[in-house]
C-alpha cells in the first residue's frame, strides 16, 4: 500500500508542477490554446491558481519525504483534490464536458491520495 501511495503522490506531483508551472510562466493569451477557461479569469487568479498547484505538489512530497511536519502531505493532497473539483465545476459550466472527466478522474485520485497518506500516518 505504501508504494502505490508514493506513486500516486509523485504522479500528482509531476501533474500539479507542470500544469501549475505553465500557469506562472506562460501569458494568458498563449494558454488559450491549451486551456481555454482561462478567457474568463483574471491573470492574477491564474497565476494564484498556478501558484497553489506548485505548492501542493511540493507539500504531497517534502513533507513525507523529510519527516518534517507529514500531516500537509495529505492537506496538500485535500487542498489539490478542491482545485480539481473547482476545475470540473469550470468546466461543466462552460459546456466542456469532456474536459470535466480529467479534473474528476485526478480529484479522485488525489483524495484517495489524501485518505492514504492520512490512514499511514494514524498507523505509525
Amino acid at each position: 500500500m505504501l508504494v502505490v501511495l508514493w506513486v500516486a503522490q509523485a504522479l500528482l506531483a509531476v501533474l500539479f508542477t507542470a500544469a501549475g508551472g505553465m500557469k506562472l510562466v506562460m501569458s494568458p493569451d498563449a494558454m488559450v490554446p491549451l486551456m481555454p477557461w482561462v478567457v474568463d479569469f483574471r491573470p492574477e487568479t491564474i497565476k494564484a491558481i498556478g501558484a497553489l498547484e506548485v505548492l501542493g505538489a511540493v507539500g504531497l512530497i517534502l513533507p513525507r519525504a523529510t519527516n518534517i511536519a507529514p500531516v500537509l502531505t495529505p492537506a496538500a493532497a485535500a487542498g489539490l483534490a478542491c482545485i480539481m473539483a473547482s476545475g470540473a465545476v469550470v468546466h461543466v459550466t462552460r459546456g466542456e464536458y469532456p474536459h470535466s472527466i480529467g479534473n474528476i478522474t485526478v480529484f479522485v485520485v488525489a483524495l484517495l491520495t489524501a485518505w492514504g497518506a492520512l490512514r499511514s500516518l494514524s498507523s505509525r
